[in-house]
C-alpha cells in the first residue's frame, strides 16, 4: 500500500448535539425541518427510556444521561436534552451538569429553559399548558412556571403514559385542548408540551387563529439552540 497526501477542511457549519428518547418519533422529523442541512450540522444520540413516562422511568433516564451524551462529538457548540418532563423532574442545572460533564460543548440546553427563555422574550406573564402527560408528570411543569414568576391559570392533559400513542396523538386534538384552554382563560400565550407531541405544523396557524404566540417544545429548544449558536432557524418556522 502506498501512502497519499491529503488535506483538512474545517467545518464551518454550527455543530449541534440532541440527545433524544429512545421512544421519540417525533423530535428528530422537526428539527430537520427547522435546521436544514446548509444552516447547521446536527448529531443526535438517543437515551434509554421506558415505553411508560413516569417519575420512576425518568429517574432512570438521569443515570443514563451520562452515557448518552458521552457519544455525541466533541467541541460542539450546543447540546440540547430533549425531554421536558425529564428536565423538570432531574432538575435543569443537574441536567446541564451531567451533560458538561460527559462532552465537550459551549452550551447546553433543554425545552423546559428554553420554553422559559421563549416566554421571557416574547413577554409572556399568563400561559396556558396542553401536554400529554399523566398528573404526577404534568403538575411539576406548571409548578416549573410558576417558580419562574409564569401565572399559568389553566392546563389541558391527555392523560397518556404510553410514548408510542403520544406519537400518535392527531395534531387536531392537540390543536383543539389548545382553542379550549384559550376560550375559558385570558392568556398571553400556549406552551404545547412534549417532544414527542406533532406541533410544529400547529404552531403558526394556530397564532394566527388565536391570536396569540403558541410555543412548543420542540420549536422553543430549538430556538434556543440557534441563539445560543447565533444562527437562525428556517425561515419557514422561524417565529410563531
Amino acid at each position: 500500500m502506498s501512502a497519499t497526501s491529503y488535506a483538512l477542511r474545517e467545518e464551518t457549519r454550527p455543530r449541534l448535539g440532541l440527545i433524544v428518547l429512545q421512544v421519540d418519533e417525533t423530535i428528530e422529523h422537526e428539527f430537520h425541518q427547522l435546521f436544514p442541512p446548509e444552516t447547521a450540522k446536527l448529531h443526535v444520540t438517543r437515551i434509554p427510556s421506558g415505553a411508560e413516562l413516569t417519575p420512576q422511568t425518568i429517574a432512570t433516564m438521569e443515570t443514563a444521561l451520562p452515557a448518552a451524551a458521552s457519544l455525541l462529538p466533541a467541541g460542539l457548540d450546543v447540546v440540547g436534552y430533549a425531554c421536558t418532563s425529564g428536565t423538570t423532574l432531574i432538575g435543569a442545572e443537574r441536567v446541564h451538569a451531567l451533560v458538561t460533564g460527559a462532552t465537550q460543548c459551549r452550551a447546553v440546553t433543554d425545552p423546559l429553559s428554553a420554553a422559559l427563555a421563549q416566554c421571557r422574550a416574547l413577554g409572556l406573564a399568563r400561559i396556558g399548558i396542553v401536554s400529554p402527560y399523566i398528573a404526577s408528570v404534568a403538575d411539576p411543569i406548571r409548578a416549573a412556571f410558576e417558580g419562574q414568576g409564569i401565572t399559568v391559570p389553566d392546563t389541558l392533559s391527555f392523560g397518556e403514559k404510553v410514548e408510542a400513542r403520544v406519537a400518535r396523538v392527531a395534531p387536531a386534538s392537540i390543536a383543539e385542548a389548545a382553542r379550549a384552554l384559550a376560550r375559558h382563560n385570558r392568556l398571553d400565550g400556549l406552551f404545547l408540551s412534549c417532544t414527542n407531541l406533532r406541533t410544529l405544523e400547529l404552531l403558526a396557524p394556530l397564532s394566527k387563529e388565536l391570536g396569540l404566540p403558541v410555543l412548543s417544545s420542540n420549536h422553543a429548544l430549538a430556538w434556543h439552540m440557534a441563539s445560543l449558536a447565533r444562527i437562525s432557524l428556517s425561515s419557514r418556522h422561524a417565529g410563531q
